[in-house]
C-alpha cells in the first residue's frame, strides 16, 4: 500500500531512523497521533492496544537478526501526543528496535510528545534499542519530548541503549528505569545537545537484583548557549553486582551543568562506581585542528562531533 509522505515527514524520519520510504520487515510509523503504516513479520508481531494509545510488540523466542522501526513524527502546532509501546521480547532472542521522534512545529503552540516504552526481555535475550529525539522548524511554539523508559531483564539477558538528543528539543524529561535478575548485562549510552535556552534533564534509577548483573551508564552531552542540563542517574547494587556511571559534559557559553552521579549499595559485594567531569574545549585542541587547515568554528565543530559520536 502506497504511503503518503511530504517531504518534511521524509527528512525527519531520515534524522530520527535513517529510514527513506518504508522499511521491510516489521514496522509501526505514527505520525500527529495516528497510524500511518503498520506491518508485522513472520517473527514479530505488532498490534494496537485496545485500552489506550500505543502497540505491543511480540518478538518470538528464538527470533534472531531482525529489525522493527517504531518512529513517530510530529508536524501539527499545539499537538500533545502520548503514546504507550510495550515490547515482549521472547527467550534467545537476538534483535534490533529502532525508535525515536521528530517534531517540527511551524506554529504559535507548543507540539509535545511523551513515550512510554516498557521492554520485557526474556532469558538469554539479546536487544540493542536506538532512540534519537530531533526538533526542527521556524515557529514559536516549543518542541517538548518526554521519554519514559522502562526495562526489566530476565536472567542472562543483554541489552544496549543509545539514546541520543540531536537538536532542536527545547524541553525534555527523560525518565529511564531498569531492573535485572541475575546475570543481567545493561549498557546505556545517552548522548545529548542542549542550546539555546533548552532544559533537558535526565533521571536514571538502575536496580541489580541478581547475581552477577551489571550495569555500564555513559553519558555524553555538550551545553551551549544558555541551555540547562540535569544529569540525576542512580545505581543500586542488591547482589553481588558490578555497576559504574560515567558522566563527561562540554559546557559552552553561559550554559549550566549539573551532574548528580549516584550509587546505593544494598549488598556487601555490591561493586559501584561512579565519576563526573564538565569542562569547556582545551584550546590546544582548537588550535592543533586549525594548523591542519580548519577555521576556528569548523575545529570547535569538529571537537564537538568526535564528542558525540
Amino acid at each position: 500500500m502506497a504511503v503518503d509522505l511530504s517531504p518534511i515527514d521524509e527528512s525527519m524520519l531520515d534524522a530520527i531512523a535513517g529510514l527513506h520510504g518504508m522499511p521491510r520487515g516489521a514496522f509501526n510509523i505514527r505520525r500527529d497521533g495516528e497510524l500511518v503504516s503498520r506491518s508485522s513479520s513472520a517473527f514479530i508481531d505488532i498490534e494496537s492496544f485496545t485500552d489506550k494509545a500505543g502497540i505491543k510488540i511480540t518478538i518470538k523466542p528464538g527470533t534472531k537478526g531482525e529489525t522493527v522501526y517504531i518512529p513517530v513524527i510530529i508536524t501539527k502546532s499545539g499537538l500533545t501526543d502520548v503514546v504507550y509501546n510495550d515490547f515482549h521480547v521472547g527467550e534467545d532472542a537476538d534483535v534490533t528496535i529502532v525508535a525515536g521522534c521528530g517534531i517540527h512545529n511551524d506554529g504559535a503552540h507548543k507540539s509535545q510528545h511523551d513515550g512510554i516504552h516498557s521492554f520485557y526481555l526474556g532469558k538469554n535475550s539479546h536487544v540493542r534499542y536506538i532512540e534519537k529525539h530531533y526538533g526542527e522548524g521556524e515557529g514559536t511554539g516549543e518542541r517538548v519530548l518526554n521519554p519514559t523508559t522502562n526495562v526489566y531483564m530476565d536472567e542472562h539477558s543483554t541489552c544496549e541503549m543509545e539514546m541520543t538528543q540531536l537538536r532542536g528539543v527545547d524541553s525534555t524529561i527523560r525518565d529511564t528505569n531498569c531492573e535485572m535478575q541475575t546475570g543481567a548485562k545493561l549498557v546505556l549510552t545517552e548522548k545529548l545537545l542542549t542550546h539555546g535556552k533548552q532544559e533537558a534533564i535526565s533521571n536514571m534509577n538502575i536496580a541489580l537484583k541478581g547475581e552477577g548483573s551489571s550495569v555500564q551508564v555513559i553519558s555524553r552531552s555538550v551545553a551551549q548557549d544558555d541551555s540547562l542540563q540535569v544529569f540525576n542517574p542512580l545505581v543500586v547494587g542488591e547482589a553481588a553486582c558490578r555497576g559504574h556511571v560515567q558522566c563527561d559534559a562540554i559546557i559552552m557559553g553561559n550554559a549550566h551543568v549539573r551532574a548528580i552521579p549516584g550509587i546505593e549499595a544494598a549488598s556487601e559485594d555490591a561493586q559501584l562506581v561512579h565519576e563526573a567531569a564538565i569542562g569547556k574545549i582545551a584550546g590546544d585542541q582548537i588550535v592543533k585542528l586549525m594548523t591542519l587547515g580548519l577555521s576556528e568554528e569548523e575545529a570547535e565543530q569538529e571537537i564537538l562531533d568526535d564528542f558525540l559520536s
